[in-house]
């Protein structure tokens, strides 16, 4: 079992700390935020963050809605599943337990980069009935090609390879590595941050986590079903995103009947680190008729 994130020692810092909460839902554990009062809305993070990546673009939607911002499972301070938990339909399944568990029914979903893919997961296996999915630099579209191929088959290599994950955790030591990996999205995000980032990577089990997500996900099937998708969704997309280009979400619009491209100018894929303020406002642009 490799070692994850303490609550008394990264978690001492963590952003909006005075709202988190641990719940055990069956054999799962979770870390959880809960800010805001108004209509739930539920924000899914991306691979490789928590929910340390809303802190920013939280306390402005909190003003119009309680907020529930889990750790997915193997991220941050929540417990690493098997690994039929740490595929798309897998997480789907456990946060939808997770939301049986704490009797919410979100009106509508945020989801960023893998985040926004579990968000229509939920959806169309009626996990999930939001009146709207909002999704930041959403990872819908596989890789192609050899790549499509390699990449889970590496990924899994990885994940099973204890002097990677651990030397993926070393290596996290040094700040210029963390600040290298974040600029590759094309997101230039604040010190505080990339401290978090840090925090996180220093972990082993959140390394093993966020490789065991990867090696798990397929996005193939999903891809597939996202025509019959009968909610509206959002697709903000960061005019320099590295991770997803904006193409994809143009793409998607193009086969989802309710979908619509939102361009987020100068952001890269942490847009919403970025520039909270910018995103936020696009956010509750795409909400607020969905929650009258």
């Amino acid at each position: 079992m490799y070692r994850k994130p303490k609550w008394n020692r990264e978690g001492i810092n963590w952003p909006n700390r005075q709202h988190s909460r641990f719940i055990q839902v069956g054999d799962q554990k979770w870390h959880l935020q809960t800010i805001g009062q108004g209509p739930p809305l539920l924000l899914l993070h991306g691979t490789g963050s928590s929910c340390h990546t809303w802190a920013g673009i939280a306390p402005i939607l909190a003003a119009h809605y309680t907020l529930i911002l889990p750790d997915l499972p193997g991220h941050g301070f929540t417990q690493t599943p098997p690994e039929t938990g740490q595929s798309l339909p897998g997480m789907a399944r456990l946060i939808r337990e997770l939301l049986t568990a704490l009797d919410l029914d979100p009106f509508a979903v945020v989801g960023h980069s893998a985040g926004a893919a579990i968000s229509a997961e939920m959806t169309l296996a009626g996990y999930l009935r939001p009146q709207a999915i909002v999704a930041i630099n959403g990872a819908f579209q596989p890789f192609n090609g050899l790549a499509a191929l390699l990449f889970p088959v590496a990924a899994h290599v990885l994940a099973l390879n204890p002097f990677t994950i651990y030397a993926v955790a070393s290596g996290a030591k040094d700040t210029r590595r963390i600040e290298k990996l974040m600029r590759s999205t094309g997101s230039e995000i604040p010190a505080d941050m990339l401290a978090r980032y840090r925090d996180l990577f220093t972990a082993p089990g959140h390394v093993a986590g966020t490789l065991g997500m990867m090696a798990n996900w397929n996005l193939a099937p999903l891809v597939k079903k996202m025509a019959g998708l009968q909610v509206p969704i959002c697709l903000l997309s960061g005019s320099k995103d590295a991770a997803v280009a904006p193409s994809s979400a143009q793409a998607i619009c193009q086969t989802v009947p309710q979908a619509r491209f939102i361009n987020l100018p100068g952001l890269g894929h942490l847009a919403h680190e970025e520039n909270p303020e910018a995103v936020a406002a696009a956010v509750l642009s795409v909400l607020a008729p969905s929650a009258t």
